[in-house]
């Protein structure tokens, strides 16, 4: 093994139960999208205290930052990204305390162990709010903050480690249905039941799952049903995601969606108006060069890839996006057992559990390990670019 990196394996297991505290405060303290005040304190602070330089509040969001750790010289850049929100309700169900611990302290034990690298370039970790639903990496690529990275990488916690697997694009949409309120019992003819559209909106994409493709997915929930019993509902509302692995097939989901909605309306006598985020999050695009580079050092640790057992679909990520614009990877680590599934209150408990903290370890030294193994070789970070040129046909 090569000097350099066992000298960072070892930061890694010098700062193993300081990220672990990071990562148990992080979870003990759930901030949603846009509002990680406290994370992101405690994650610049710790790039801080080893070494790295820290800008804070990147890209126009507050709770973005960027921490570089500098080359010999003028050279690449790869970043590291680290997530940190949690979701409404059921907080790090997602384990982004764990992503953004070992994020970061793959930037700090790099810092640590070697303060300058020996070779140009440098490496950074960029801290990316708002992964739940507010599209922060997407923010961040608009306004200029991966501009200049030539490469980019994350991983994320799941129950079984693997290097690739695919990710679904979303377009996210809202139906909102106009009716007429009357009273519910003493003039109910007199109403046009707005609820009764959205109701029927649901089945009507419960008939159309049928001949969706099977990849597919349209899913959502009611955010407003109506006021009372007593009144028939004169307003109700419903978001929903629409995921497929292409782009193309989202746009084709939101227009039978959309045909679905007007179709619920129109049985009710109600109106209906259909919007979607401007903001559409793109599937991941596969890197062999830098995907193989990973599970070497993987293999490095001692940390072995699982089998895939078929067994879940796929989710969806912003991480995407920056994979369509320049090199990128986003691995998954075990943090928990076999077949828990994501989103779960299960989840989030093994998320502050022993096991996380196994896989948090092994992803902060294999997410440092790859990124200094593409900056100590060029050929391999051109190899790397040529993967994305071939997938992206640029």
């Amino acid at each position: 093994m090569a000097p350099v990196k066992l000298k960072v394996i070892e930061a890694v297991d010098r700062l193993a139960d300081e990220l672990e505290q990071l990562s148990h405060r992080i979870h003990d303290h759930p901030e949603l999208a846009f509002q990680e005040e406290r994370a992101h304190a405690w994650l610049g602070e710790l790039l801080e205290k080893h070494g790295a330089t820290v800008e804070r509040g990147v890209g126009g969001l507050p709770t973005a930052f960027r921490a570089t750790v500098a080359g010999t010289g003028p050279g690449p850049t790869v970043a590291i990204m680290a997530e940190y929100d949690a979701l409404p309700g059921i907080g790090h169900a997602c384990g982004h305390n764990v992503i953004a611990t070992a994020g970061a302290g793959a930037g700090a034990a790099i810092a640590a162990a070697l303060g300058r690298l020996p070779f140009p370039g440098r490496v950074q970790v960029i801290g990316t709010p708002a992964e739940e639903g507010g599209a922060g990496k997407v923010k961040l690529l608009e306004a200029g903050v991966f501009e200049n990275v030539d490469a980019a990488m994350m991983i994320h916690g799941r129950c079984g480690t693997q290097v690739w697997r695919p990710s679904l694009g979303i377009v996210k949409a809202t139906a909102e249905f106009f009716g007429t309120a009357a009273h519910a019992s003493s003039w109910p003819w007199r109403g046009a039941n707005a609820l009764n559209a959205v109701i029927g909106l649901f089945n009507a994409l419960d008939a159309m799952r049928q001949q969706l493709r099977p990849d597919a997915r349209v899913h959502g929930i009611i955010t407003k049903g109506g006021e009372q019993p007593n009144i028939i509902p004169e307003h109700t509302s419903a978001e929903f995601y629409l995921r497929a692995t292409s782009v193309d097939y989202c746009w084709e989901l939101l227009r039978r969606f959309t045909a679905a909605a007007e179709g619920a309306a129109a049985a009710t006598g109600c109106r209906a108006h259909v919007t979607h985020d401007p903001i559409v999050h793109e599937p991941l695009r596969p890197n062999a060069t830098m995907a193989d580079l990973f599970r070497r050092n993987l293999e490095l640790i001692d940390f072995p890839e699982d089998p895939d057992d078929g067994a879940a679909g796929y989710g969806s990520t912003d991480c995407g996006n920056v994979s369509q614009r320049l090199p990128t990877i986003h691995p998954y680590v075990r943090i928990a057992p076999d077949g828990v599934p994501g989103h779960s209150r299960e989840f989030a408990g093994w998320a502050r559990s022993p096991l996380a903290r196994t896989g948090m370890v092994a992803g902060a030294k294999a997410l440092a390990l790859t990124a200094l193994d593409l900056l100590a070789s060029p050929d391999t970070l051109r190899a790397a670019r040529a993967d994305f040129a071939r997938e992206t046909g640029r």
